[in-house]
């Protein structure tokens, strides 16, 4: 094995760590240089990068705040490892959407907006102020209308009742105002109407009194009246309780529930804007500070840049260099006022990743995890420049990825493996990027096999008809989507790829089912078992084992340690504190009664079995059908190495798409969109992904990608090229045809990159 040596105070070591699955890793880690980790998912990358290397540089780093201030940071605990030594500070720049209020926008996040609002403050006429005063979120400054958000909510309150009930009957039918409720009382004992009365023949006034009635004291109130409480109506009361809340002080099923009933609109006094008429009225070249944060980045360059004013040059210099950062990493579609928590993992990593690059910090650590993912070929390039840029600059820069032409760019290269979970974990290589091309490994293999162009294509079964496709920067084009092949859809970021599939098409076609990364339905308790619907037929086995009842085996009912009451945890609140979480004492983490883990299965207790590998499980119920048959298809996925107790919440979101595949793979006729799936997938994944693919296809299904892995677009059997640029200059078809074909023709904006990495 090749082995990467350099001076002591130039390499950070890892030694021994025993995170997860990972086998006493040691490893060395140059600093100033890009380092790549590879391997297939589940091979403890990530164990060892973000939950050894990161956990301790951030612990280290936090233990020399003030007790104070570390009660308020992210709490790490110290990896499993003999030793880390060397450590720099480090930044980890994720996946995690950056996330934020409505508040919150690319042009707040990037401080772009701070200089623009620093440009109108110098050279904006007339002069309404200094810079603050052009913020959407400063009383001077935001619309009194809007309170600066842009938007106007409206309640509709045909859905807050139903006219031909009485309040008895349940008139009020929002789920907050239920028969029996407090919210309810207030109008049955405030003695202002007739609760026997059918809504729709209120009067005028009645109507206003119960709806829209503004706080006011009752004068002779009922004895059933609350006597130190204001009467008001139901849209007040509604409007107060829930609509000046914040989403996250509801349960869910309130949000649920308020959203059903309320509409939300652009602001009319501000016209979306955000800010009141007097600095609307402050312009340069004939624009307001909101028009110009309304344009995309690529509009928004060249009209900065014309700004003349010698006051400006400084600031118009660090606005254009910003603005071309979020071009360069392929962000050029996106406009200023864009909300944050609308971005995706992808964006949000990019935007963050440019935030980085104005610092003037050196001899930092930064941590990328897949910064590749939802990029087109086209833009890697470009991130490439922006990964060499920080290390440039006398950073060590981590980054963990799959996409060959990122690997490319590293100084070294640490590939995990060979296999996931138990069958990983260990370093089987350290080097160069050449080196690793001729090596052995998973990895290796697959640089050395290169892309595979499809020769023999399907041909379609008729086809989805889409006529005039207009959604957001879609140019009401007619395409036609074939049936019964693997269609792929390809195309820079922001071209117009999702609002085609997952907007147009899921809208015409309702049928069709998408197998994204979202979130997995179900509670906290949850787990790998529970999703495939293996949990019961496992607990049926164990009751006919030992003569007792399926409850008994489930840690949310019969068996469950009353302690943990199942969850095999205690948490201890301390108020102002953080919480502390300890292993159950009574079950010891198993979750269940003494009793309940005495009995067993061919040897084996329940908790012994949910902590079995699905692949483990899958042989162990071999001749068990209702069990074995859907672990088969969780190892045919790719993902044999999570365990069945596994909780959905710890999954990442190509694991979540990836299980969701799997309940999908017994199934025929049907069709499925898949949105980016290669996402988290190494190389020798992405082969097994085309594989079961393919199998849909063949078993009579439509399969439809959204994609911009090569591997994966030169096994379609058509493809549809969007392009040819992102936002305004994207949102047409500019290609469409087999792999062949795409290569070959002189309009495609992804055939270019297929024919280069088939080395044509």
């Amino acid at each position: 094995m090749t082995r990467f040596r350099r001076p002591r105070g130039d390499v950070m070591r890892v030694v021994r760590a025993r995170e997860n699955n990972l086998k006493n890793v040691s490893v060395e880690i140059p600093k100033r240089l890009i380092t790549v980790f590879t391997g297939v998912s589940g091979s403890g990358k990530s164990s060892l990068v973000f939950d050894t290397v990161a956990a301790e540089s951030q612990r280290q780093l936090n233990e020399t705040f003030p007790a104070f201030v570390r009660n308020r940071l992210p709490h790490y605990g110290q990896p499993d490892a003999d030793a880390l030594e060397n450590l720099s500070p480090a930044i980890i720049v994720d996946q995690k959407r950056i996330g934020g209020n409505a508040r919150s926008t690319v042009g707040t996040a990037t401080d772009i907006y701070a200089l623009l609002r620093l440009l109108f403050s110098r050279v904006g006429s007339p002069f309404v102020g200094e810079s603050s005063v052009f913020s959407f979120n400063h009383p001077e400054g935001m619309c009194p209308t809007c309170l600066g958000l842009g938007t106007v909510v409206a309640v509709d309150e045909e859905k807050l009742v139903d006219r031909s009930k009485s309040l008895n009957e349940g008139a009020l039918t929002f789920p907050g105002f239920k028969v029996g409720g407090y919210r309810w009382k207030r109008y049955v004992h405030s003695g202002l109407f007739d609760n026997d009365k059918p809504l729709e023949r209120y009067t005028k006034a009645e109507w206003r009194l119960l709806m829209h009635q503004t706080p006011m004291t009752l004068k002779d109130a009922p004895a059933e009246w609350y006597k130190s409480s204001k009467y008001e109506g139901v849209v007040e009361r509604f409007t107060r309780s829930y609509l000046k809340k914040s989403p996250e002080q509801m349960k869910p099923q309130e949000r649920e529930a308020v959203a059903d009933v309320i509409t939300r609109g652009r602001c009319p006094t501000c016209n979306g804007y955000r800010l009141n008429a007097k600095i609307l009225a402050c312009k340069i070249d004939g624009c307001h500070i909101g028009e110009l944060a309304a344009l995309s980045v690529s509009d928004l360059i060249p009209v900065v840049r014309a700004v003349e004013d010698p006051r400006a040059v400084t600031i118009v210099a660090a606005i254009v260099a910003h603005l071309e950062s979020l071009a360069a990493i392929g962000l050029s579609y996106l406009s200023l006022d864009r909300q944050t928590p609308t971005l995706s993992g992808g964006e949000s990593q990019r935007l963050k990743i440019v935030r980085h690059l104005g610092s003037s910090l050196s001899d930092m650590t930064y941590i990328l995890d897949e910064p590749s993912i939802g990029l087109h070929p086209r833009d890697v390039h470009q991130l490439n420049n922006l990964i060499v840029g920080l290390r440039d600059k006398g950073n060590t820069v981590i980054v963990v990825e799959h996409d060959p032409d990122v690997i490319a760019i590293a100084d070294h290269v640490v590939d995990m493996g060979p296999g996931a979970g138990a069958h990983g974990g260990t370093v089987v290589f350290e080097g160069t990027v050449a080196a690793l091309a001729k090596a052995k490994t998973p990895t290796g293999r697959f640089l050395h096999a290169g892309v595979k162009l499809k020769a023999d294509v399907r041909e379609a079964q008729g086809s989805f008809r889409i006529r005039k496709a207009k959604l957001h920067n879609l140019t009401s084009f007619d395409v036609d989507i074939p049936r019964r092949v693997l269609t792929v859809v390809t195309g820079v970021a922001g071209s117009g790829k999702s609002s085609l599939i997952n907007g147009v098409l899921m809208r015409q076609h309702p049928d069709i089912i998408c197998v994204d990364q979202g979130a997995l339905t179900g509670s906290i308790r949850s787990n790998i078992a529970t999703y495939t619907g293996v949990l019961d037929p496992v607990r049926d086995l164990f009751a006919e084992e030992n003569g007792t009842s399926p409850s008994q085996f489930s840690a949310n009912s019969a068996g469950a340690c009353p302690a943990c009451r199942g969850l095999g945890e205690v948490t201890l609140d301390l108020a102002f504190m953080d919480s502390i979480t300890n292993i159950c004492e009574a079950c010891h983490g198993r979750r269940f009664r003494d009793d309940v883990l005495a009995m067993t299965y061919r040897g084996k207790a329940i908790d012994e079995v949910l902590k079995l590998t699905a692949e483990d499980a899958a042989a162990f119920f071999a001749d068990q059908p209702p069990v074995s048959g859907p672990l088969g298809c969780v190892v045919e996925v790719g993902l044999g190495y999570l365990a069945l107790g596994q909780p959905l919440s710890t999954l990442s979101g190509g694991e979540r798409q990836r299980i969701k595949l799997a309940t999908e793979l017994q199934n025929s006729g049907q069709t499925y969109v898949l949105d980016e799936p290669t996402t988290g997938l190494h190389m020798s994944d992405v082969a097994r992904l085309i594989a079961l693919m393919d199998r849909l296809v063949d078993n009579g299904s439509s399969v439809i990608a959204i994609e911009h892995n090569l591997d994966v677009i030169a096994r379609a059997d058509w493809i549809i090229d969007m392009g040819p640029g992102a936002g305004r200059d994207g949102g047409q078809v500019v290609a469409q045809g087999t792999p062949e074909q795409i290569i070959n023709d002189k309009q495609s904006v992804t055939g270019p990159f297929l024919k280069a990495r088939l080395g044509k």
